[in-house]
């Protein structure tokens, strides 16, 4: 699961860091709403956290932002007490749920997992062309012809598929391998890249991870 913290406090933002990545998350932040908002345009996350008082653009106009531009992505909007109104008009406009500083760290969790549970049941299947995962199931196929894939495999083909279409660089998708204890080795990426395609590309006629030279690879039915 991929987080995103947008939250201009120092602090906080080492102590969520922490916590979130002790549970096994992959974390992103920014200390802005500008570039928070950049963040969560370009890549997919599972889930923002979203501090209302922020530089240059604040917490509600970046909810509403990514909800006019259709990014579903869960939102918990991280407010002060005496911001009520504020979390009213960022649950009016798209956010999913709000928790009041200060929060314990284990309610925070707990609200997590609920939107990410909401969140997983709308979306169990991936599709691109003939090729099909299934996130409860952990199964892949293509053609209607099963795919065997280790669990790192599937992650990254769940990765290249929510983000079809976008050229992902080698430091982006080695990140993501990175967070899952994978060896740091120059080119892991590469690596895992050649054994997706000689399961899920080799067989077929139709391609579907491409290079994009210079810049990283994507995945796309084009």
């Amino acid at each position: 699961m991929k987080i995103l913290i947008i939250e201009d406090d120092e602090k906080i933002i080492n102590f969520l860091k922490r916590g979130l990545e002790e549970e096994s998350y992959s974390v992103d932040f920014s200390k802005n709403g500008e570039e928070g908002l950049y963040l969560a345009s370009v890549n997919t996350y599972d889930l923002i956290l979203l501090d209302i008082m922020l530089p240059l653009i604040d917490g509600i106009e970046v909810c509403k932002r990514l909800r006019t531009s259709n990014i579903t992505t869960p939102i918990i909007m991280l407010t002060a007490k005496d911001s009520v109104e504020d979390t009213i008009k960022g649950l009016d406009i798209g956010a999913n749920d709000y928790l009041p500083k200060p929060f314990s760290f284990s309610e925070l969790l707990a609200r997590m997992r609920v939107q990410l549970r909401s969140n997983n049941q709308q979306q169990t299947k991936l599709k691109i062309a003939d090729l099909e995962l299934d996130l409860l199931s952990k199964t892949a196929k293509r053609a209607n012809n099963n795919i065997t894939l280790t669990a790192k495999e599937f992650a990254l083909l769940e990765y290249l598929i929510k983000n079809k279409n976008k050229v992902l660089s080698e430091t982006v998708l080695g990140s993501m391998l990175n967070n899952m204890d994978e060896i740091n080795i120059s080119n892991v990426v590469n690596v895992y890249i050649y054994r997706l395609r000689n399961k899920i590309d080799k067989p077929y006629e139709k391609k579907l991870i491409k290079t994009v030279r210079g810049m990283g690879f994507r995945i796309s039915d084009e």
